[in-house]
């Protein structure tokens, strides 16, 4: 069970209100039920879990649109670290049957964590399990990722993207989420996705990234990047022993020009973090030295790792750090229900990036600011440099923060770890 408050009805009601107004100003992408098939354009898609069931589904009503529109002799692959999903399992299913080839990569957790679920025997049924074949679904091995290294300990696939060969006018289609597919995932977590279509470039390195997964090649695994302007991934884990060792996010911080001048007049750099675990020291102690140096760095968060002694919480708290808000809300007093956390995992620039002012950039993915995130689990992070969809996730970032329960009063247990949840 979550320690944190709980928000009185009328505080409800004046969230509820600003997330509307939030929604309706920015136009946010949230994908209605009953929509004809959407347009393939590049760009991001968010769920409101405060919102209608149409804006709450917003990114699965994308998928199954995606592969609603999927035609035979053309191809889907996805790798995704939770699949609790019958009605979704069956569209893959369908799809199979009308001659896609579909591959589904799975931590094996989606299987023992909720072998009631009908979902896996929907899909195994459906593509079968030889990844030899055309079609199948695949499961990690048990408490390991697929490249993670065994001797490093538990680690597991936390993937979330989905790739289409062809869609009706678009192809070499990536999509990049936060979200797993099940329901706690559309009505407790904020979650993003980003559509990147027609990039052959990053698309076939999403491609092989799923082809090492399925090998579970993970001795011959090295961490790899690839650049298409205005686009880059990145692919995990990145070991301690690989020959490019290194944190890819204090790298991406490192980058920063925190004050600047432009026509005569003093800036600073912005710095937005939308995270489920910030887990990870170096970026902690990063963020708030951003801080101190001008920079205006701002985050939303739902876990550090102060449980058993000083960790992020503390380091994020200390004199002169970022603005902090704490969303891990046990709104139901439920315990067997999921808390209401933000599930993404992004960041947000607008200022000097790399020795380049008025920039505005986003990273967003699988990947939690967290250890084993860089170092152990199967993950993918997208780098977007694009005003137009910086400032859709800033939207996004305004309405989660304007939600966060506890919001700055954070010092619980479940914001500082206490009470783990676990890297969903």
């Amino acid at each position: 069970m979550n320690l944190a408050p709980r928000a009185s009805a009328r505080g409800s009601s004046r969230l509820a209100a600003i997330l509307a107004s939030l929604s309706l100003a920015a136009g946010l992408q949230l994908g209605l039920a009953d929509d004809a098939s959407a347009a393939v354009t590049a760009g991001p898609v968010f769920n409101n879990p405060t919102g209608t069931v149409a804006e709450q589904r917003a990114i699965r009503t994308r998928l199954l649109d995606y592969i609603g529109q999927s035609e035979s002799g053309s191809s889907i692959k996805a790798s995704v670290y939770h699949l609790w999903d019958e009605g979704l399992a069956q569209a893959l299913a369908d799809a199979r049957g009308r001659g896609v080839d579909v591959q589904v990569m799975l931590d094996e957790s989606s299987v023992s964590d909720n072998d009631d679920d009908p979902s896996y025997p929907v899909l195994s049924s459906a593509l079968g399990t030889d990844l030899t074949q055309d079609s199948f679904v695949g499961l990690c091995p048990v408490n390991k990722s697929c490249l993670g290294q065994p001797a490093q300990g538990a680690s597991i696939n936390h993937n979330k993207f989905w790739l289409f060969s062809q869609l009706d006018g678009a192809s070499n289609v990536v999509v990049q989420s936060s979200a797993n597919m099940s329901p706690s995932s559309y009505s407790r977590f904020w979650n993003d996705a980003y559509v990147l279509p027609n990039n052959t470039a990053i698309y076939t390195a999403y491609s092989n990234y799923f082809t090492k997964l399925a090998a579970k090649d993970w001795a011959n695994w090295q961490y790899s990047s690839t650049t298409s302007s205005p686009y880059k991934a990145y692919f995990f884990p990145r070991p301690a022993d690989d020959p490019s060792p290194g944190d890819t996010i204090t790298a991406v911080l490192d980058n920063v020009t925190c004050t600047y001048a432009e026509s005569g007049t003093t800036k600073h750099t912005t710095v937005r973090v939308g995270m489920f675990k910030l887990t990870r020291l170096a970026v902690a102690q990063k963020l708030v030295a951003l801080q101190k140096a001008g920079c205006a760095v701002d985050i939303v968060y739902s876990e550090t790792d102060s449980g058993s002694s000083s960790g992020t919480w503390e380091t994020l708290h200390a004199s002169g750090g970022p603005a902090l808000r704490c969303y891990n809300w046990d709104d139901d007093g439920n315990a067997n229900t999921a808390a209401r956390i933000i599930h993404s995992k992004y960041l947000l620039i607008e200022g000097k990036y790399d020795g380049t002012a008025s920039q505005k950039v986003l990273w967003t993915g699988s990947h939690n600011y967290s250890g084993p995130a860089l170092t152990k689990n199967d993950e993918a992070l997208l780098k977007v440099d694009s005003n137009t969809d910086h400032d859709a996730y800033v939207t996004a970032f305004n309405a989660a923060k304007a939600a966060a329960v506890p919001g700055t009063a954070d010092n619980t247990n479940a914001c500082k770890g206490v009470t783990t949840t676990p890297e969903t």
